[in-house]
Formats: C-alpha cells, structure tokens, sequence
C-alpha cells in the first residue's frame, strides 16, 4: 500500500462514489494503476489465488471498441472500469475480494472514487470487452474516476436503500469465545482496530455477514460468514464470499499498521453454534 497516509484512516473515510466529474483520469494515475494491476504480488491473495483485473477505459459508458457497458444507470461519468476475473468457487472468490478491496483502498489513496459492484452491472457487455478464460468469470467490477462535489439524488437513494451508513453494532457481530458472549468493545483490547474495521468495511447490500470470534486467551480470531439465505441464489455465484475476503483485507491491513504479528491459518476450532447459516471461513493468528 502507499505510505501517503494511514491505510486505516483510509478505510475510515472510503465510501461508495456513483457520480463523478467529467475531469479525465491523468496519465500519471493511469500509470500507477497499470504498474499496480500487472504486479503480480499485488494480486496475490491470503489462500495463494491470484486474482486478474482488467483495465477498461470508457467515454459515456462505451468502450473505445464500441462497446456499451451496461451498470443499470447507477453510475454516471465514470471515466474508466476496472473488471476482476477469478473462478468461481470458494477460496479464488475469498482471494478475489481480498485483493480487488485492497487495490479499491490504494485507489482512494491516490484520490479516485470507487463503487464496488457485484451485482448491479451487466456481465454480458463486460464479457464482450475483456478476455475470459475457462472456468472464469466476473465476480465484481468498480468504476473509477474523480468524484463529484455534487451528489446526486439516486446517489443519496441508494445509500438509502442499502442503509450504506448504518452499520450493525459489536454486540451483533463479534463474540467473546463463543458465540454465547457478545464481544463488548472494552475488552477487545489491541484487537479493537482491526476488529471495528471489519465493522466498517463495505458488504452487497450493506448485510455484514462476517462474524468473528476472538480466543479466550485473544491469541487467535476466528472468521465466519453468516450467509443470508438465498441472496445470491440468481448470480449463480456466492456473492458473500467477496464480503468476506474485504473483511479479511480491512482486518489485515490494520493489523500491519498497527505492527500486530500473525498470519491467516485454516482450522475449524469446532465453537459450537445452532445457526444453520454460519460458516467457518480462516482464522488470524498472533504469532
């Protein structure tokens, strides 16, 4: 990540941009996006996937092949698409929402305006700009360009509608040592930050599934998806995942900053829960 400023004040001030000026992203930008997405250690993700994201620039939504892209009107001047492509099973989509958030995150650095999009844009007409291979697909896309001091209504509609601002508090997301304790914020102690930035993180329709549950000995922090029943039933692919591998990013890169040592393990710790729906995922553990 660039060192311009704190990554978890960054975090803090992201949000979603669906309106943007009509000023041209500058080549020195352009620059430093190309050299980010063909860095091959920028695509690596925590499961050892490496995601692949396409540039495409566009003038009123049409590609210089001619091509309309299709985002259902929701966006308006985007001066250019950045199209991810992964596989569309588990861990490749996990790694996927790790590094297309972790490159959505540098974007907002350089002062770019992003909206992750997963399922509000029409796959066909991206499909028809960018080369695909077997077994792939695109699990999510973001426009990019400078964002509009004037927010449009359907802009404000929308953060209405997703309840973009109004984020599920501790006590529904984060547990104590089971899932029969709610994690109070107070006893979070060093785990705190990288914990409320899973909070404040970006999820489809504002559902936060993630549900994360800190060891007693708060060595270890246990992720799970709580999956919202049939919610991503029509895509065909399971859009949460994504959700969770941005967790996974916004956890992590606070961890760095904050010199917290640990790495992403896989064991299931068998915490005992009645909810059908819940999932382990990984765990991060403090080295």
């Amino acid at each position: 990540m660039s060192n311009k400023s704190s990554i978890i004040e960054t975090m803090s001030k992201r949000q979603s941009i669906r309106t943007f000026n009509t000023k041209n992203i500058s080549e020195s930008h352009y620059q430093l996006i190309n050299e980010y997405i063909n860095n091959q250690n920028s695509l690596a993700g925590p499961f050892g996937g490496k995601s692949k994201i396409e540039l495409v620039q566009v003038i009123n939504n049409v590609t210089d092949k001619g091509i309309k892209l299709g985002t259902y009107g929701f966006i308006k001047n985007a001066r250019a698409y950045l199209v991810g492509i992964a596989e569309n099973s588990k861990y490749p989509l996990l790694d996927f929402g790790y590094c297309f958030h972790t490159l959505v995150l540098y974007l907002t650095e350089l002062g770019l305006g992003t909206c992750w999009m997963g399922g509000t844009f029409s796959r066909n007409s991206f499909e028809k700009e960018i080369q695909i291979g077997v077994g792939e697909f695109i699990p999510g896309i973001t426009p990019i360009g400078y964002p509009s001091q004037k927010q449009r209504v359907v802009d404000k509609a929308l953060r209405y509608a997703v309840k973009a601002d109004n984020k599920k508090s501790w006590e529904k997301l984060f547990y104590d040592e089971s899932f029969e304790v709610s994690l109070a914020k107070e006893n979070a102690g060093e785990w705190e930050i990288p914990i409320e930035m899973v909070r404040i993180g970006p999820s489809a329709s504002n559902k936060q599934p993630w549900r994360l549950v800190l060891s007693g000995d708060r060595s270890v922090c246990h992720f799970y998806i709580e999956h919202t029943p049939n919610y991503s039933s029509k895509l065909g692919y399971d859009m949460q995942l994504l959700d969770m591998g941005i967790a996974m990013c916004q956890f992590d890169l606070a961890c760095k900053e904050l010199n917290m040592n640990g790495q992403w393990v896989s064991y299931d710790p068998n915490i005992g829960h009645t909810n059908k729906h819940i999932e382990y995922i990984v765990s991060w553990k403090k080295e």
